[in-house]
């Protein structure tokens, strides 16, 4: 378990699924303390429907994330070198982010985290995959940063 970084920046392959769950949860889980934002290595798709209904039982609202890419993130003033630490949750956006950090200083981690959009037939198997997924990753930021503060 390491110190909560000044500033976090979570990464998938479109941002509508996993990085906003991680970000979200981020947000909620540690406050303030922190400086957090998420990208995918495309921004070609919307927040996810079923990433909002699960979201939404643990009290995290993502109905107004919009999706972005790397590089829009950086268009929109984010500079990439000032996060302390950048989070893959995929294989794409590990070498993305790679890829883009290797002429700064900056940690990236790689935590394998469930791509839930294409397991279950009904609602409700989509809704538990989906769950899956959030509870991976809440289970992946306790490890890494401790109990919630907030």
């Amino acid at each position: 378990m390491g110190e909560i970084p000044n500033s976090v920046l979570f990464a998938c392959d479109h941002n509508s699924t996993r990085s906003p769950m991680a970000e979200g949860m981020m947000k909620k889980f540690y406050g303030t303390e922190c400086y957090v934002q998420s990208v995918g290595v495309k921004a070609d798709l919307e927040i996810d429907g079923f990433t909002i209904a699960v979201m939404a039982e643990i009290g995290v609202n993502l109905e107004r994330h919009r999706a972005r890419s790397f590089t829009e993130l950086q268009e929109w003033g984010d500079d990439l070198s000032a996060f302390d630490l950048v989070i893959a949750l995929s294989p794409a956006s590990q070498r993305q982010a790679l890829e883009l950090t290797r002429f700064f200083h900056l940690d990236v981690e790689y935590w394998p985290i469930l791509d839930p959009t294409g397991i279950g037939e009904t609602r409700e198997a989509k809704l538990a995959a989906y769950r899956d997924t959030r509870d991976q990753i809440r289970r992946h930021l306790i490890d890494r940063f401790g109990e919630p503060t907030v």
